[in-house]
């Protein structure tokens, strides 16, 4: 039986090099992935880590990197329930497609109907959708969007 995988696909009208950078600078991740700054020396075999104020909140190791075209980097939430699942990995292509870059986000080795993939089915297209539009104009989605998503999808379910 395959294990579920996830892959989110957009284009951005950027160069591949300010995607590259806008996927491994802390300072820009904080800009559009809600406050979550990543870290490491994106050489193959190193840790990376995500956290928000202080705090982790995902951490693994550099799979493949080769700049500005692939990325992929084991997943592994920091939670102690999300810590019982397997390690997953997330890989970025990027692929110049004129004046835009095709980006594929594919999020596999998942388990089947565990948290991190409920947690990253609705977390990607947030996080990459900020990003497109960060690049593409300057700013991020609003900080308070997950939360806002949050308390509509509860109100909904009321």
């Amino acid at each position: 039986m395959s294990k579920p995988e996830f892959v989110y696909t957009t284009y951005i009208e950027t160069a591949a090099e300010q995607l590259w950078h806008a996927l491994t600078d802390g300072d820009f991740t904080e800009r559009y992935w809600f406050g979550h700054r990543v870290a490491s020396n994106w050489k193959v075999g190193s840790p990376y880590k995500f956290v928000k104020p202080g705090a982790c909140t995902v951490e693994g190791k550099i799979l493949i990197s080769d700049p500005p075209r692939r990325l992929a980097y084991s997943w592994d939430p920091c939670s102690a329930e999300a810590n019982r699942e397997r390690t997953s990995r997330v890989t970025f292509d990027l692929e110049p497609r004129g004046k835009v870059i095709k980006l594929t986000v594919t999020h596999d080795n998942l388990d089947e109907g565990g948290k991190t993939l409920r947690d990253i089915s609705g977390g990607w297209p947030m996080v990459i959708a900020s990003l497109k539009s960060l690049l593409e104009t300057g700013h991020g989605l609003p900080a308070d969007l997950p939360a806002s998503a949050a308390k509509e999808k509860a109100h909904a379910q009321a």
